[in-house]
């Protein structure tokens, strides 16, 4: 019997819940009334998402982080939450006390208010969060066009080398093992960025599960072709990649747990998109263009390089 993926596993229950013509995006958006709400929902589990050395405030953090990323994506503001925690039966305060702080740290970074949620025993911890948010409208993945920008906030590669050095257990020190281990630690929403430019972007995602991911699936749904003509990456990574024997691609396009995101924009935009980035502090990258076509390719030596999707799957 053939083995179940993510994407199989969702089509099924798509089925069954007669929603054959969902299309996968960010966030979810519907009517309520006269008002659509955007909602979004992340589950962080501790044995496949939580690193030994995280603490539970950093973790608690981090699950609601990860649906902000995706508002930011959309250029929505997240304004209230839902949480669901299981904890073991071996809880105890001190560990309760660091849950609690986490998420209010950032709600409190965010401006989210929690409604309310449900508390469940298992044998590890899970933090399952859901997001609310109004919006006349998102930035959906389908609206890049030829001759369009390619960009990115921030550079990329950095959580994959913290993963690697905090697993691994690697004696690397300094201010890039650092950066890198606090990439994964305290990550960060580029939510401000996402808000004040949303009019500008023509298509955008959330490129948390890997930029190599992200930005086949802009392309797939787009119906155009991403040509990449720089690796979104600093000189200190391909540094770490050298003195590792590392393939620096692979760090930067499947390594997935970056909470940042990709957006395509109209050329004239272009001026307005780098002032803003530069007034908010937020780091952007040009990486590549539209054109038509499929697929995304990696200009290497002047030629085309196809780009496949090995970012993050679950039941790969």
């Amino acid at each position: 019997m053939k083995k179940l993926d993510e994407e199989s596993i969702i089509k099924i229950i798509q089925g069954k819940l007669g929603n054959k013509k969902f299309v996968s995006e960010d966030v979810e958006i519907f009517n309520l009334g006269k008002t659509k709400i955007v909602s979004k929902m992340d589950t962080l589990v501790e044995s496949t998402d939580i690193p030994p050395q995280m603490k539970l405030r950093n973790a608690a953090r981090k699950s609601i982080v990860a649906c902000v990323s995706d508002f930011a994506a959309k250029g929505v503001c997240p304004q209230y939450g839902i949480i669901s925690i299981n904890l073991p039966n071996s809880i105890t305060r001190s560990k309760i006390d660091q849950i609690s702080n986490g998420f209010k740290s950032a709600c409190d970074e965010y401006g989210i208010k929690i409604l309310g949620g449900d508390t469940n025993a298992g044998k590890e911890f899970v933090f399952n969060v859901c997001i609310f948010g109004k919006s006349d409208s998102i930035i959906r993945r389908n609206g890049s066009k030829k001759g369009d920008l390619v960009f990115v906030t921030g550079p990329f590669g950095y959580t994959s080398a913290g993963l690697s050095i905090l697993l691994e257990k690697k004696k690397i020190h300094g201010k890039f093992a650092k950066k890198a281990i606090d990439s994964v630690l305290y990550p960060k929403a580029k939510l401000r960025f996402g808000l004040k430019n949303k009019k500008y972007f023509s298509s955008s995602m959330d490129s948390s599960d890997g930029l190599s991911t992200t930005l086949n699936e802009l392309s797939k749904q787009s119906k155009t072709k991403f040509i990449i003509n720089n690796i979104p990456a600093k000189k200190e990574l391909e540094d770490y990649a050298n003195s590792q024997k590392t393939d620096l691609k692979k760090l930067v396009f499947h390594g997935g747990e970056e909470y940042d995101f990709v957006f395509t924009i109209n050329p004239k935009y272009r001026t307005i998109i780098l002032k803003n980035a530069k007034l908010l502090g937020t780091e952007i990258i040009e990486v590549g263009y539209v054109t038509n076509g499929s697929g995304v390719y990696i200009v290497e030596n002047d030629k085309l390089v196809k780009l496949k999707d090995l970012g993050w799957k679950h039941f790969r």
